[in-house]
């Protein structure tokens, strides 16, 4: 799908015309230079590489710097494919926020936030084992049983288990687009988006 890379700025809410509070997320979305364009002769398919985010020339090395020459663009942080531009574009192109309009949806992919290694309730939504009084000690949160005994004699693959939880690829579809603000780049989305503020995030048409 066409779309752009932008930045999470952050959350906070706007009232629509009935009075009602909507809670949303704001997000720089480009201007993402186009980096490289692939073609079906060349590559075997068609997509537009895109760049955001300018970064310290020191930061890039040979290889990439003339990657990016070619375009006419400085070093870039983020670069991602994109598929299905109905516009043609070429090589140093400059694509902005306008390239969404107010009322429509979008996809919007990101990294979750980390949390760090997490149990089963918190990680899974388990219940708990047990209640609190008669005796029981300290399984209110464990997992319970993961299996059974000498028949299989193991742990099936794929047991929901504590471990790391987050740090995971998230995309979340279907947000409406609240607001565009063209003069700032800005972006606003109905409900909230994966990632931490300022990660880089994809918004897909």
């Amino acid at each position: 799908m066409s779309g752009l890379i932008g930045r999470k700025v952050g959350m906070t809410s706007l009232f629509d015309e009935n009075g009602k509070n909507i809670p949303c997320t704001v997000i720089e979305a480009g201007p993402c230079v186009v980096t490289q364009v692939r073609t079906e002769e060349v590559d075997g398919y068609n997509a537009l590489q895109l760049g955001f985010d300018d970064k310290k020339a020191k930061s890039s090395n040979k290889a990439l710097d003339g990657h990016f020459k070619k375009a006419g663009s400085t070093a870039k942080r983020k670069v991602v494919e994109f598929q299905g531009f109905e516009k043609e574009y070429n090589l140093g192109d400059s694509i902005t926020v306008d390239f969404f309009a107010e009322g429509e949806f979008v996809d919007v992919s990101g990294i979750s936030k980390g949390k760090g290694f997490q149990g089963v309730v918190k990680r899974h939504g388990f219940a708990g084992v047990g209640q609190a009084t008669h005796g029981q000690h300290n399984r209110l949160r464990a997992p319970g049983s993961i299996g059974a005994a000498s028949y299989p004699a193991r742990v099936f693959k794929g047991m929901r288990m504590a471990g790391r939880m987050g740090g995971d690829t998230v995309k979340v579809q279907n947000l409406r687009v609240l607001k565009v603000v063209a003069e700032k780049n800005l972006l606003v989305v109905k409900g909230a988006i994966p990632g931490h503020k300022n990660s880089y995030i994809t918004i897909e048409k």
